[in-house]
């Protein structure tokens, strides 16, 4: 039963969650570019082929490992960062705000497109559940990419977006937190922090404004 939901599960999140990583990476590397640096340009990594963002361990193997061990109740994963050098941009301070806020932004336009396929099949009388479940997956799973990665804390792009919008002193003292900012970040995913101060109410407001966007489709079909 459990590789029979594994299979089923696997199925439904595997584009959604393809065109998340490699979109939400391709639009930093396309940010750091428009910007002055053209780092990951000359490494190929602005580019649509996901293959070129997957990372085996952080990507496939670990969200694998974490579904059979906590009967998919806990998952977490994540791809190869975009080499970006800061000291390349033409304003390193203001530019990494945009940097790092591009690859979010790129999730929250993903959710809305979903959101509108879904109710652009819904319209067409599309009845397949294994479509629709595919469209709320890809909301889903764009909103959580979302949320994650703009919590305040570097590496993730939300303590990259604060680092650029601190004064000096202060944006100096975060990103010496770097380097064990990982480690950070899953002790408190671990003790459901993130999950219940950040995740829950910053994913509560983006379904909200997600819900507003899309109200002129969802009347479409009333």
């Amino acid at each position: 039963m459990a590789l029979e939901n594994l299979i089923q599960t696997v199925a439904l999140y595997a584009l959604p969650v393809l065109f998340s990583i490699t979109l939400h990476e391709a639009a930093h590397g396309y940010a750091a570019r428009h910007f002055g640096d053209n780092t990951a340009w000359k490494m190929g990594r602005v580019t649509l082929n996901p293959m070129r963002h997957v990372d085996p361990m952080g990507t496939i193997v670990m969200p694998l490992l974490l579904y059979f061990a906590t009967s998919g109740a806990f998952l977490f994963g994540y791809a190869k960062p975009v080499p970006v050098r800061f000291g390349n941009l033409r304003n390193p301070k203001r530019d990494m705000v945009w940097v790092a806020l591009a690859g979010p932004g790129a999730n929250l336009v993903q959710a809305l497109l979903w959101g509108i396929a879904l109710y652009v099949l819904q319209g067409a009388g599309v009845s397949e559940p294994f479509f629709l479940k595919m469209c709320q997956g890809g909301v889903l799973v764009n909103v959580v990419m979302f949320a994650f990665n703009l919590f305040p804390l570097p590496p993730l792009d939300g303590g990259r977006i604060l680092v650029g919008l601190l004064p000096h002193r202060q944006a100096l003292l975060v990103s010496r937190l770097e380097p064990w900012g990982f480690f950070i970040v899953m002790a408190l995913v671990i003790m459901g922090v993130i999950s219940t101060l950040w995740m829950q109410p910053v994913m509560a407001l983006t379904f909200g404004l997600l819900d507003f966007l899309l109200t002129p489709f969802a009347a479409l079909i009333r």
